[in-house]
């Protein structure tokens, strides 16, 4: 007992001591502050040493208990000598094992000008990236167009369409409310209740014809000239599988960042993204999709995310950016459109069912249900609001979950307001349940009415007061002419280069590879070295060359259907965010292909062109290559056709089944004399066309009719072809300059 309490003693002893000779070295000299501690070469910084301090004091390690800490602190201050203590050394020794127990026993007090360094688990902090495994940086306050967003009276009306009548379906109805740059918004409700199309209307993704109410950014309506500061985030996770987090972005900052700016410093931005978002672990992995393994579900929300945020917008639209997410990841992706709000930017963002956690994030609130606003205001005074008007939960619960059973007339753990009690039964008591409880219905109606008339007139008016910025800035954002960020030279290149990335998984997949050399192998070895010096032989390789003509059509049109239907998703997303001109994609699209469709038929026309013996001769060789190519692009435009025009997989398919068929019953094979009346269908078929140029290449020298088919120039042939490659693309384009954009897409 004696021997704890001398040893107590002499610790404390330590201590005071350590804590005086501290104190006497709090007040360095000029020459001391920048020459630092002599022989010991260098003082480590108070504010490193004390934020070491904290993270080896006991609560804050996991997993060492008290009894550890002491005993270690006391050793190293046993250890340690008075005229050690003088020395920076012995000081920056001390500052991790003594200093922390000084803290404890002697009442070492910090000066309130440092105690600002001693919040590490702030929120205001960098937060670590979990995912990445390494500390991220903050989102860059970089210099951005104000924008303030106000929205009075808002409605919209969908027509459904029915057998004998159209119905008019009410999705929002008079929604009132602002948010100011520096802000989060945050739309709430139970699924249906028109956050998404409120979402939608507010960014500018939907018609106007059938909205009504007044929506202003800056004072001013709103102009294609805003897409290029407004950033949304759609709810799926629209992006290429097969490019990288780098390769995305990186495309994305070179279509959609000014003219301005050099590639160099467009990549550079791409870059700065990922670092702030905590991407750099994943940055060359690829994104991945249904079968292809990638990033994980944050991380993918984060891509999408900085899709957005490279171009520096001034509004930030996201919905439901949260689902599917653990709780830890949400709250990390809600923390960052905090920081990126208090960068100056405005923000707003539909939510389905935060944690406490992420409610408290948010600035402002609107809950919605069935379409009517029933409360907006400051998402911490929203509890206050609804205890006012006497519904308050009887139970300590989420307050997200609070509001949403509010919003779907749930009552359950909630007071019921006197008033809506007497109101049940007053009316008619089939309005009650069969607990006595009021209907959702009446609960839905009663917090209507009491938004209406205690809070709505009250935020109208504060609309009315003028936004706090000049009338120069008020005018940027209403120039009706549209910014691109690039030349269509360069959005053709770029397209370019990304499709032939994108695709090339696709077609050098080894299930395509193995059909195609298998289906050559077998012509070649059921032709195998066939005769064309007598009829019988020149019949059995017209069979031959006119299935190649069939195969070389009927593949093309099949992969060329899928083009536009499986890629509307991000097409609709790109072009309502003014990325590209669509006539530079479809452009793009349509010759990036090319590269790769004319590889495989040049594997297969050498296995099948040596192995069966056609004309052995260099210009017949590549003149029967050049006549397929003609024939795999004529039929590439009609599947791209049909798919652009139908816009759905299934219909698509039918109508390319019904078409290819036709083509080749009537390519001069089966039918030698076809009726007049429906001669034509010849004329439109590529099957006839490329048969006829097949037959020409290989027999022209032989004889001028061969199988029933008089062989002539071919010119005729040749100008058919042409003018179904150009004739069918025209008509493709045609269809998607028709399409509507998919609503929030």
């Amino acid at each position: 007992m004696e021997r704890q309490n001398s040893s107590s003693g002499i610790m404390r002893t330590k201590s005071d001591q350590l804590a005086e000779t501290t104190a006497a070295m709090r007040s360095p000299t000029p020459s001391e502050a920048t020459t630092g501690g002599g022989d010991s070469g260098g003082t480590i910084s108070r504010k490193s040493s004390r934020r070491n301090m904290l993270a080896a004091s006991p609560g804050r390690g996991g997993g060492n208990s008290k009894n550890t800490h002491i005993r270690k602190s006391r050793s190293a201050q046993m250890k340690l000598e008075l005229d050690e203590v003088s020395s920076g050394a012995a000081l920056s020794r001390a500052s991790s094992a003594s200093l922390g127990l000084s803290f404890s026993f002697t009442g070492f007090t910090v000066p309130p000008d440092e105690i600002a360094d001693f919040k590490p688990f702030s929120d205001d902090d960098t937060p670590d990236d979990l995912e990445a495994g390494m500390r991220k940086q903050k989102i860059q306050a970089e210099p951005t167009l104000p924008i303030y967003l106000k929205f009075t009276d808002v409605t919209y009306k969908l027509i459904l369409k029915g057998l004998r009548s159209n119905v008019e379906k009410e999705i929002l109805s008079g929604i009132t409310g602002s948010v100011n740059p520096g802000e989060v918004l945050a739309l709430m409700g139970p699924s249906g209740s028109g956050k998404t199309t409120l979402l939608n209307l507010l960014g500018g993704r939907l018609s106007q014809p059938a909205a009504g109410g007044s929506v202003t950014y800056n004072d001013q309506p709103y102009s294609k000239s805003l897409k290029s500061k407004i950033g949304f985030v759609t709810q799926d996770d629209v992006l290429f599988p097969h490019l990288t987090v780098r390769e995305t972005l990186a495309y994305a900052a070179q279509l959609r960042l000014p003219k301005t700016l050099t590639k160099q410093q467009k990549e550079k931005r791409a870059m700065d993204v990922i670092y702030e978002l905590g991407l750099e672990r994943c940055q060359d992995t690829m994104i991945g999709g249904s079968f292809v393994r990638g990033v994980s579900g944050g991380e993918r929300k984060r891509v999408c995310i900085g899709n957005e945020i490279i171009i520096n917008p001034s509004l930030l639209f996201l919905d439901e950016p949260t689902s599917g997410l653990d709780s830890t990841t949400a709250l990390k992706i809600v923390q960052m459109l905090h920081d990126i709000a208090e960068a100056g930017k405005t923000v707003i963002t539909t939510i389905h069912q935060p944690s406490s956690r992420l409610f408290h994030k948010f600035d402002k609130l609107i809950l919605l249900g069935k379409g009517n606003l029933l409360y907006f205001g400051k998402a911490s005074e929203a509890l206050v609001y609804f205890s006012s008007i006497g519904c308050s939960p009887l139970i300590a619960m989420n307050p997200a979950e609070f509001l949403l059973d509010l919003a779907n007339g749930n009552i359950n753990d909630v007071s019921i307001p006197s008033e809506l009690e007497d109101r049940v039964q007053m009316e008619n008591p089939e309005t009650e349940t069969r607990n006595g409880k009021p209907s959702p219905a009446a609960v839905h109606e009663y917090l209507v009415e009491a938004y209406e008339t205690r809070v709505a007139d009250q935020e109208k008016k504060k609309l009315m007061v003028p936004i706090p910025i000049d009338e120069e800035l008020k005018l940027k954002v209403c120039n009706p002419k549209r910014e691109w960020g690039a030349s269509w030279w360069e959005q053709y290149s770029i397209l370019f280069r990304r499709g032939l990335k994108e695709r090339r998984h696709d077609y050098f997949s080894w299930l395509r590879v193995t059909q195609v050399t298998a289906t050559a192998t077998i012509l070649g070895l059921l032709w195998w070295q066939s005769e064309s010096t007598n009829p019988r032989g020149r019949q059995d390789q017209a069979g031959l060359l006119f299935f190649i003509a069939v195969f070389w059509g009927f593949f093309p049109v099949f992969t060329a259907i899928f083009t536009f239907p499986q890629e509307r998703a991000m097409l609709s997303k790109e072009r309502a965010a003014d990325m590209y001109r669509l006539s530079a994609y479809f452009v793009a699209r349509t010759t990036s292909d090319l590269p790769l469709d004319l590889i495989l038929p040049v594997l297969f026309i050498i296995i099948v062109y040596f192995m069966a013996g056609l004309r052995m001769d260099a210009g017949s060789f590549f003149l029967t290559m050049l006549t397929v190519f003609l024939c795999i692009v004529a039929a590439q435009g009609l599947g791209l056709a049909i798919g652009a025009t139908l816009m759905d997989l299934k219909r698509a398919t039918t109508l390319a089944s019904v078409t290819v068929m036709t083509f080749m019953l009537a390519g001069g094979y089966f039918v030698k004399k076809v009726p007049i009346f429906i001669s034509w269908i010849r004329y439109i078929s590529f099957n006839y066309h490329t048969y006829k140029l097949l037959l020409k290449v290989q027999y022209e020298h032989i004889t001028p009719n061969i199988n029933g088919m008089k062989i002539d120039s071919g010119l005729e042939e040749v100008s058919a072809l042409v003018a179904m490659v150009f004739g069918y693309r025209l008509l493709a384009y045609i269809s998607l300059r028709r399409m509507k954009l998919q609503a929030g897409a």
